[in-house]
């Protein structure tokens, strides 16, 4: 672990100079710097001093992160719906995320079930086929390798205008499935 960088990199995520870190740690802006870029290393006392500053803990410093940013297809959340749609999530647990990125698959000449509006946005992407997304008064045909995006203030369906299946990559924000 790179002590140094990560010091530097918390340091920054807080909008502080060195000077600044330094003044608050009770240090010289030089021993900070030095710290940095791992010329010296500080006792356990200074340590802790410099994390506190920092408004963290070494508990959490030096935990290593376990957030994945890669996922495979062994990952995946998959839940046919029935007959007519499959929804699989392709970052599992996304619900703590900012966005929700999912596939829908919808059987030749089906839609998805009505989904209620919320406070957020939808993004989607026709991976093969051609739908329709038609929403309370509204219907918008979107066809393969085009996009859609729109506030989600109002409900929607999803329709597959296809012979045959049709595959969208759906994303929402919050997440919202």
């Amino acid at each position: 672990m790179d002590v140094g960088l990560r010091i530097k990199n918390l340091r920054l995520k807080n909008y502080l100079t060195q000077e600044e870190l330094a003044d608050r740690s009770e240090l010289t802006k030089g021993f900070i710097s030095q710290v940095e870029r791992n010329l010296t290393s500080p006792s356990v006392a200074t340590l802790i001093d410099i994390l506190e500053a920092l408004g963290t803990n070494p508990a959490d410093f030096f935990k290593e992160s376990q957030d994945k940013i890669v996922f495979k297809e062994e990952d995946y959340f998959v839940s046919e719906r029935d007959d007519n749609y499959k929804l699989t999530w392709i970052v599992p647990n996304a619900q703590k995320n900012n966005m929700e990125p999912i596939i829908i698959d919808l059987a030749d000449k089906s839609k998805t079930k009505t989904i209620q509006p919320f406070s957020g946005e939808v993004f989607g992407y026709i991976l093969s086929g051609k739908i329709s997304i038609n929403f309370e008064e509204e219907n918008y045909e979107v066809d393969e390798h085009e996009t859609f995006y729109f506030s989600a203030d109002k409900s929607f369906t999803l329709e597959n205008l296809s012979n045959g299946k049709s595959k969208i990559l759906l994303i929402s924000s919050p997440p919202s499935f």
